[in-house]
């Protein structure tokens, strides 16, 4: 299995726009970021699995559908007969920029046990993928972390994106604490230039990933919106710039980014080991280029580009 990722899937209600009245439109999509990178990848041609927790509701058998029909194994996705899936408003201002307000008290994927985790899924992972919304509550906090440990101890590469959300912590310094303590096992750091000064106490980009590659992290990639993105690999840094494209809107944009980067990755013997400056490069306009085609449409999950359409663009 090239990459399991583990957090919440739940839905988004999207606006779509307002009918003739002013009021707006709303769509059911699936999301929750570490689904939407493991669909993401599983679209560019990954093998994917998820782990995590829906209601018992309509909400729930349509996300194990959606999934699936995305090619993304959902044997660990388990269901809980007192919690709904997770619901997710997200509001879209002209720009494109996202708001959101959760329905999540708890909320499904919040409830996700260890012993919900099939073993054997940690022990195929050559990537074990977590983000923070999954950090906010016990018993997630706790599966997630021990997963994560777990699956480095059996020698996967660990990816993790902190996907700050403001609304779902106490404080911002509960959000800090918790977001940084897992970074002394993460191998790929995915943080966007609003993330960092949480992550780093720094806006600077250059020092601020130097500290964080400071804690043991092989790759930090800091994502710019439409500027593209900054890296450092060891003492190698640089910035490859974003595809233009109208945006339609930003949601799933950075889950397509990470999901793109870790599926070509994921096609290279040794993963991380030996790669040089244009390979990483290569692999980081790659990525660009599928976030670009989710950003110029609505929708995170149904925006995400396949691998025909990556192939008809390049």
């Amino acid at each position: 299995m090239d990459i399991v990722a583990i957090g919440e899937v739940l839905i988004d209600l999207t606006q779509t726009g307002v009918n003739e009245a002013g009021i707006p439109r709303f769509a059911a999509n699936p999301g929750g970021a570490p689904a939407n990178l493991a669909v993401a990848a599983a679209r560019l041609g990954a093998s994917t699995a998820l782990i995590s927790k829906v209601g018992q509701d309509a909400f729930g058998r349509y996300l194990r559908s959606v999934l699936e029909e995305n090619g993304v194994d959902a044997r660990a996705l388990a269901v809980d007969e007192e919690q709904h899936t997770t619901l997710a408003v997200v509001s879209v201002d002209e720009k494109g920029e996202r708001d959101f307000t959760f329905y999540r008290d708890p909320g499904a994927d919040s409830m996700l046990l260890k012993d919900e985790i099939p073993p054997e899924l940690l022990r195929e992972a050559r990537i074990l993928h977590f983000g923070s919304v999954s950090l906010t509550r016990e018993p997630a906090r706790t599966t997630t972390l021990c997963a994560a440990e777990t699956a480095r101890s059996l020698g996967a590469l660990v990816t993790y994106d902190p996907n700050y959300r403001a609304n779902l912590w106490p404080d911002e310094a509960t959000a800090v604490r918790r977001m940084r303590k897992p970074l002394g096992m993460v191998d790929i750091l995915k943080i966007s230039d609003e993330e960092l000064p949480l992550m780093a106490d720094t806006t600077d980009l250059a020092s601020g990933t130097a500290a964080l590659a400071d804690r043991g992290i092989r790759l930090v990639l800091v994502t710019l919106g439409a500027d593209g993105v900054y890296y450092r690999f060891g003492e190698m840094t640089g910035t490859v710039p974003g595809v233009p494209c109208t945006v339609g809107d930003t949601n799933g944009a950075g889950d397509t980014f990470f999901g793109a980067f870790l599926a070509r990755l994921c096609r290279r013997e040794g993963a991380l080991d030996g790669l040089t400056r244009p390979q990483l490069e290569e692999m980081l306009a790659y990525a660009n280029k599928a976030a670009s085609l989710t950003t110029s449409r609505h929708g995170a999950i149904p925006a995400m580009p396949t691998l025909a359409e990556m192939n008809a663009a390049e």
